[in-house]
């Protein structure tokens, strides 16, 4: 167990694969997809994060939703996949994915603790309030912040600010916990403590500013905050 930060007044989260799970839209289509299901979220997943990536180097901004039809578009194509109402199936699903069981219990700790809580996402407005909403956790957060407020993804500095700016606190009073590696060691690198919520096991990234600690799942989280 890593010792407790402290001096954290906020915590701030990624969503996409920290408090939502992004494979749960292909999951959810077993029935069609089949053992393909697994292949689709993956390539899905790798290409959303390519483009935004590659549109924020472009400087030709788009939103993320535009950004995860088009992911969906590539890997459909890559595996051969040719079914509209599918495609229209997974969209509608990827709205309304599926929070981590812990995420409920563990924002509710945070708050009884005198934490604020926030979402700062790639996600766009409305995704992210679709999200939010199916998965409850509306009462949850003080804020859900987007990347559209600055219009260039992660990992800009631009969108790391904007926390820092909702809150008005110091980069090093806020606690930003993502299950993404480089979205972990960029916002160290931004100057945020951070807290890398590795579900899968990977090895870390090969990049300066290491994040100040690592958990398996969000329920290690309150511990680490002094929130337990």
């Amino acid at each position: 167990m890593m010792g407790k930060l402290e001096g954290i007044r906020a915590c701030v989260f990624d969503a996409y694969g920290t408090l939502f799970d992004v494979n749960a839209a292909a999951a959810n289509a077993r029935d069609a997809l089949g053992p393909a299901w697994q292949p689709l979220a993956e390539i899905w997943r790798t290409k959303q994060l390519q483009y935004t990536w590659l549109h924020s180097l472009m400087g030709r901004h788009v939103d993320f939703w535009q950004v995860t039809e088009d992911a969906l578009d590539f890997a459909l194509a890559s595996l051969k996949i040719a079914d509209d109402g599918l495609r229209r199936r997974l969209l509608d699903l990827y709205f309304e994915l599926d929070a981590y069981p812990e995420v409920r219990a563990v924002l509710a700790k945070l708050g009884a603790a005198g934490l604020d809580r926030a979402i700062l996402s790639n996600g766009s407005p409305e995704m992210l309030a679709a999200a939010v909403r199916s998965a409850g956790l509306g009462e949850s957060l003080e804020a859900v912040l987007s990347v559209e407020a600055v219009g260039v993804f992660k990992p800009s500095p631009r969108v790391y600010q904007l926390a820092v700016d909702r809150f008005k606190v110091a980069p090093g009073e806020i606690c930003f916990v993502s299950s993404n590696g480089w979205d972990a060691f960029a916002a160290k690198a931004f100057g945020f403590r951070v807290l890398w919520c590795n579900r899968s096991g990977q090895p870390p990234e090969r990049m300066p500013e290491a994040p100040d600690g690592e958990i398996k799942t969000l329920a290690e989280l309150p511990a680490c905050l002094g929130a337990a």
